[in-house]
């Protein structure tokens, strides 16, 4: 598959099929992860792959009791009528955790450590792409609090859960979404 096609082509994905994703193409979607780019070749990413029916329930409880939170605090009523089922569905969950120790010479900087961030979702769009171009569906998300999810997966206290990323075939057609022109989105300074 080109890269552009796999860029353009590519769809978040909240509906899969129950139909389990072989190890092997688990295995090429994380080396691919490995491959992004990170501060002083750092590689601050760690790869959580989860299949287990009771981690992914625990794992849609929290982000149940999130949804919840981020629609009374914040007032947006579209979550209302968001659902997480997906999360229990899609055959595989992989999180993706950063070491801040890995961030590389922006720790010494003014506005902090985001540069084991910025490597992590390197990592996770090179995981995206590449489930992708093997036929498989994904999606990012964020929508939990990093100490739960820490504590469901046994992860270090010094590291940081940046994302989940559900992986599987999807079940429900591709739904078109509008990008905005790059000329609205880009400022050339001469």
């Amino acid at each position: 598959m080109e890269l552009f096609e796999a860029m353009q082509g590519r769809r978040s994905c909240r509906d899969y099929l129950p139909e389990p994703v072989g190890e092997e193409l688990i295995e090429k979607v994380l080396e691919a992860a490995t491959w992004a780019p990170s501060p002083l070749n750092t590689q601050p990413w760690e790869f959580f792959v989860i299949t287990s029916k009771e981690i992914k329930g625990r794992i849609f409880d929290e982000a149940e009791r999130c949804r919840v939170w981020a629609l009374e605090t914040s007032g947006w009523k579209w979550l209302d009528s968001y659902k997480v089922d997906f999360l229990r569905q899609a055959p595989v969950i992989i999180a993706i955790v950063g070491d801040p120790k890995k961030t590389g010479v922006d720790m010494f900087m003014e506005e902090g450590n985001i540069g084991y961030q910025a490597a992590c979702a390197a990592a996770i769009q090179n995981m995206h792409l590449a489930a992708h171009s093997f036929g498989l569906s994904s999606l990012w998300f964020t929508l939990f609090n990093k100490s739960a999810i820490r504590v469901i997966l046994g992860v270090d206290e010094a590291k940081t859960p940046v994302a989940l990323v559900c992986l599987g075939k999807r079940a429900s057609d591709i739904r078109e979404v509008p990008r905005k022109s790059v000329k609205d989105k880009t400022t050339y300074l001469r």
